[in-house]
């Protein structure tokens, strides 16, 4: 009965996620909670599973909270907005150097961990580039998520603070292990960028040859042919189409769409001000040693990372917004995407702590280890890393994380697998691959910036990012980290 209703609760979560009818908080405190009262625990019962799975979360959401509200404001300072100007600045021009100085950008944009802030800070500067040097958006797109996945390994990041919340452990500690697979991860990028540069660089070239071609092609030829469309168009129009029809309805809409782009310009000057009051250029160097700090605290453990980052921010605030009033206006700014991020940690918590605690958890790993072949049960880990990116396609990261790998942790572990090696290799597995799934928010604002296609980004991207996907995990693997 437990192993039926822990499945029950499993798919139902996944199809809730899927589906996108509620959202991922209401379907990991609800689902599970009817679960548990149908299997016949008690209140108090229910109150012991609430309790354990809450207190395993709790580092983690004091980490995430914080370290959003300090990223937040270190990007108010402007602290990444002179590294990304002079990479813009070195790479014009080269269609290579571009390509190279995308992943750069890009890396150094997703240090944050926030994937919207990744993309308003690449794409506006970025894509004018593109367009001037005739390059492909969708290049664009395939560094940046491909570069921003392998940079979202960072502890603050969500697939590796989701995992952490699963195997109640240090975020940090888990991390630590994954900082040469990032080298390792954007090296690989950098050889990717510069291969597709060149390939870029040839259709940019075939392109120009073809327009040569067309250019030097008989006038005769052209002008008969633009003779036809314009009596073909002349002899089709309308008769309701007059033109005083047409001078009317222009001189009507003429105030409104005035009033429209005056009210725009309006706007992003208003932003532009605001934006331009926030940052602290004199303060430049100070920030910086804070940002190194912190990170270097971070890596040596001297402190926990939730305590960590809220020392950073309150010197930061201190340093940059000595003002009381200015320093809760900043956490405001930032708090709706810490809470968001919080409140998703803490539902997961809950619905963890009943899985685990009724037994659940451990009868569906039983079950699965009866009906699955013994002789695939210690490499379960790296087969469904090796298939992660397809999978991006069609779970969430909330449904990756939170209802598949506790179920391939639980397997693999009684085959005497580590439960970090696991995490890893499933965190690998579809970490590069987070922003080429349509389960992306930040993904679909990036996109509706450059007016791009989501199938034809995922068209695009998909095999170059699998690619790059499985080469990291075979790399792991080669240096035993899984």
């Amino acid at each position: 009965m437990l192993t039926l209703i822990g499945l029950a609760i499993v798919v139902v979560i996944v199809a809730l996620l899927l589906s996108e009818k509620v959202s991922p908080v209401i379907s990991m405190v609800l689902v599970p909670l009817a679960g548990a009262l149908i299997a016949g625990f008690s209140t108090s019962e229910i109150t012991g599973f609430y309790r354990h799975g809450i207190s395993s979360v709790v580092q983690v959401v004091t980490m995430f909270i914080f370290a959003i509200l300090f990223f937040g404001v270190m990007n108010d300072v402007g602290l990444f907005d002179p590294l990304i100007r002079a990479m813009v600045r070195i790479t014009r021009g080269n269609v290579i150097a571009v390509a190279v100085g995308t992943v750069l950008i890009s890396a150094i944009a997703q240090l944050d961990g926030a994937g919207a802030s990744t993309f308003l800070l690449v794409v506006p500067p970025l894509l004018p580039l593109y367009q001037r040097l005739k390059m492909s958006p969708y290049l664009l797109f395939l560094l940046l998520a491909a570069s921003a996945g392998v940079v979202n390994m960072l502890p603050w990041g969500g697939p590796v603070g989701r995992v952490a919340t699963v195997l109640e452990m240090d975020a940090v500690a888990l991390w630590r292990e994954l900082v040469v697979v990032q080298g390792l991860g954007l090296a690989l990028l950098l050889v990717l960028a510069v291969f597709l540069g060149l390939r870029e660089q040839r259709r940019i070239r075939r392109q120009a040859l073809k327009a040569e071609l067309a250019q030097a092609m008989p006038a005769a030829v052209s002008g008969s042919a633009s003779a036809a469309a314009s009596a073909s168009v002349d002899t089709s129009a309308p008769a309701s189409a007059h033109p005083s029809h047409v001078d009317e309805l222009a001189a009507a809409l003429q105030p409104h769409a005035a009033t429209e782009l005056a009210m725009q310009a309006a706007a992003a000057k208003a932003a532009d001000e605001a934006r331009a009051q926030l940052l602290r250029p004199r303060l430049r160097w100070v920030n910086a040693l804070v940002f190194l700090l912190t990170l270097a605290v971070l890596v040596m453990g001297v402190f926990p990372p939730g305590y960590t980052f809220m020392i950073a921010l309150c010197v930061a605030l201190v340093i940059n917004y000595p003002q009381p009033k200015v320093q809760i206006e900043r956490i405001n700014a930032h708090a709706g995407g810490a809470i968001m991020m919080a409140s998703i940690i803490l539902a997961a918590g809950t619905f963890l702590g009943i899985l685990k605690e009724s037994g659940m958890l451990n009868s569906i790993a039983r079950a699965l280890v009866d009906v699955l072949p013994a002789v695939l049960l210690p490499y379960m880990h790296l087969v469904i890393g090796a298939i992660g990116i397809p999978l991006e396609l069609v779970l969430s990261t909330d449904a990756y994380y939170f209802a598949l790998f506790p179920v391939v942790e639980q397997i693999t572990s009684q085959a005497g697998v580590p439960s970090t090696s696991a995490a890893y290799a499933m965190i690998i597995g579809s970490i590069v691959g987070t922003f080429v799934s349509p389960f992306s928010p930040a993904l679909w604002m990036g996109l509706g910036l450059a007016k791009l296609s989501m199938g034809q980004h995922i068209r695009y991207s998909f095999f170059w990012i699998w690619g790059l996907s499985l080469s990291l995990l075979v790399l792991t693997w080669m240096l035993g980290i899984i």
